[in-house]
């Protein structure tokens, strides 16, 4: 981590992040499974409206496998989640109980991991980087289809928010702290 921040504040448009907010862990998901929930409860929404419904979702559900596969539609729909979400939740669950788990995709290496998950109906690349960054803590992970980190590159470096190749360009100067790297594009829009 040390040597992450060290490397980040060579930047010099992300130096003040890194300097304002300390260095940033990146830690494991005590629950890999509810980790992958929220992944897709945040799919296309707006952290507050997703904090909203992942809260409510929590509440009323044992998020597990299990929990979710046997939840009522109704409660789902209450909480706050679409049809194809409930869905995609429900895709997630049925893998885990497959025999998807941290200790298998932590055997993967990055590439394998976003293959292997978005062989799940629901799951996308983003929602796979978001695993390998907030479930599994790689290092080196650019999740460009995020649109926060979009706004970060626009806002410290002047990207169009289209221009996500530039962007992925730009990002190898963090190779192989670009997850940290991508921590502080967030906090740079929050």
């Amino acid at each position: 981590m040390d040597a992450a921040h060290a490397a980040l504040r060579e930047d010099p448009e992300l130096a003040p992040l890194v300097e304002a907010h300390g260095p940033i862990a990146l830690e494991p998901a005590d629950d890999p499974f509810a980790r992958l929930v929220v992944a897709i409860i945040n799919q296309q929404l707006s952290v507050q409206s997703a904090a909203a419904i992942r809260e409510r979702v929590f509440e009323q559900v044992d998020v597990t496998p299990a929990g979710l596969l046997a939840a009522d539609d109704a409660v789902l729909r209450d909480a706050g989640l679409s049809a194809q979400k409930i869905d995609y939740v429900r895709n997630i669950a049925r893998a885990f109980e497959d025999g998807l788990s941290r200790e298998r995709l932590a055997e993967m290496n990055d590439d394998e991991v976003v293959t292997a998950l978005t062989e799940i109906k629901g799951v996308g690349e983003w929602t796979a980087k978001m695993a390998l960054i907030f479930v599994l803590a790689r290092e080196d992970v650019f999740p460009v289809e995020d649109l926060g980190i979009r706004k970060g590159m626009d806002a410290l470096y002047g990207f169009d928010e289209d221009d996500r190749a530039g962007m992925v360009d730009h990002a190898e100067r963090w190779r192989p702290y670009r997850s940290y790297a991508s921590r502080y594009l967030w906090r740079a829009v929050d």
